[in-house]
């Protein structure tokens, strides 16, 4: 049964990298990964309260950190386009140059302000986020 459980949690985690899920991996999430597997371990050697506890906690963390990585703003990929001025198969490198070039112009230290500052941001990781989604690991 643990040689299972490690073959399964390997293939987990080759999923989570190959489609680019584990950017944003904490020393957290690993935390809950592994008293969940904990979890389903104390659960197949009889000690389902302890097991099943565990297994929720875990599931609750993944809950709130699911709902925590999809609060972060977005902006239509047309706008986000738009706003920095690149084309609609812009590669990597181009939409890091013309969000540094846009950035310069509009960071509240250069004069600009912090809401048009955080909009290139935005449009940026907007645009990287659907880089990521047609080519996994594209930054």
């Amino acid at each position: 049964m643990p040689g299972f459980l490690i073959l399964l949690a390997a293939g987990a985690l080759l999923w989570a990298y190959a489609t680019g899920r584990l950017k944003n991996f904490t020393y957290e999430d690993g935390a809950a990964a592994i008293l969940f597997l904990l979890g389903l371990r104390f659960l197949t050697t009889g000690k389902l309260l302890i097991g099943a506890g565990l297994m929720a906690g875990a599931l609750l963390w993944g809950a709130h950190r699911r709902r925590q990585l999809s609060r972060s703003a977005t902006m239509p990929v047309e706008d986000a386009r738009r706003l920095l001025g690149v084309a609609e198969n812009a590669t990597l490198e181009e939409i890091r140059t013309a969000h540094r070039r846009l950035i310069a112009r509009v960071h509240p230290d250069t004069g600009g302000s912090a809401e048009l500052a955080e909009r290139v941001n935005v449009a940026r990781d907007t645009l990287v986020a659907e880089m990521n989604r047609r080519t996994p690991r594209a930054s």
